[in-house]
């Protein structure tokens, strides 16, 4: 895996208190706190709305938090400038839409933007590194394909390919199996374990329970801009937590001695819905 070695110290997230206010009026998340080590895998679970894509977006320097800090490796990320985040942690949004057709092994390449001036080309390390991404992945018979005339489980293979190019200590993913079918997200879950394996610390958001019970070793449950719970994924996701996180039952049933899943119960909902008949 195209991940760098950390020689002195594990690299450390440690996260204080933190807290988001649009405007100074109207607050999105407030009093957050956690710390990512190296191979940790976190996934923050709770519904629409709650916070969890503006705190990502926090923790990787794209919105300046109100209060508390965000440390990288025990630097505060408003001493760090975008592209020494960049060296730190990748990231994947919920949607890229691509727009230009490039070619697969360009838009991997892109990830060693961090490493190469505005005025340099890329280098023979460069190529290399970004090879060697798609390849860990599985995916370099894709390089000279258009990256728009891909599937959406293929361009998110190649957008992870990308990030791991860029080498960070933390990738952070916003619902990234959101757009996967069944068989996909499994999958996608699989390499998150394989790389974590490999060291990188992963920060992950996701509407569905059961994806923290294959790939977390920590898990945080969010609601109404707080964690309302956090820690090892057996503690932290119970049919009282789902319940309160999403105001249905949910009864959680053991399929071995390490894996559950997480079933929600009919809400019994009634509409007075009117038909207009012709």
């Amino acid at each position: 895996m195209v991940i760098k070695e950390c020689v002195l110290m594990k690299r450390l997230l440690d996260v204080k208190n933190i807290s988001f206010t649009y405007d100074n009026k109207r607050k999105i998340f407030e009093n957050i706190s956690f710390n990512l080590e190296k191979g940790d895998v976190l996934c923050i679970l709770g519904p629409n709305g709650t916070g969890k894509t503006t705190l990502i977006k926090c923790l990787n320097g794209l919105h300046n938090i109100n209060s508390g800090e965000i440390l990288l490796e025990n630097r505060n990320i408003n001493s760090l400038n975008f592209r020494e985040i960049s060296k730190y942690i990748g990231y994947i949004p919920q949607n890229h839409t691509p727009t230009f057709p490039f070619s697969v092994m360009d838009v991997v390449l892109m990830g060693r933007a961090p490493y190469i001036n505005i005025t340099d080309h890329p280098k023979d390390k460069d190529v290399k590194i970004t090879k060697n991404a798609l390849k860990d992945l599985g995916i370099y018979s894709l390089k000279d394909k258009e990256y728009t005339a891909l599937s959406g489980g293929e361009r998110q293979l190649v957008f992870l390919a990308r990030i791991l190019a860029q080498q960070p200590d933390i990738l952070i993913l916003d619902e990234p199996t959101a757009h996967l079918d069944f068989g996909n997200q499994i999958k996608f879950l699989e390499i998150i374990n394989k790389l974590a394996s490999k060291g990188l610390s992963i920060i992950m958001s996701s509407h569905f329970p059961d994806h923290a019970f294959i790939s977390s070793n920590k898990v945080a449950i969010m609601k109404n801009g707080t964690f309302i719970d956090f820690g090892l994924p057996n503690t932290v996701i119970t049919e009282e937590n789902l319940k309160k996180a999403y105001n249905i039952d949910v009864k959680l049933i053991k399929l071995t001695e390490n894996r559950k899943i997480s079933v929600p119960m009919k809400t019994n909902l009634t509409l007075n819905i009117e038909i207009e008949k012709k």
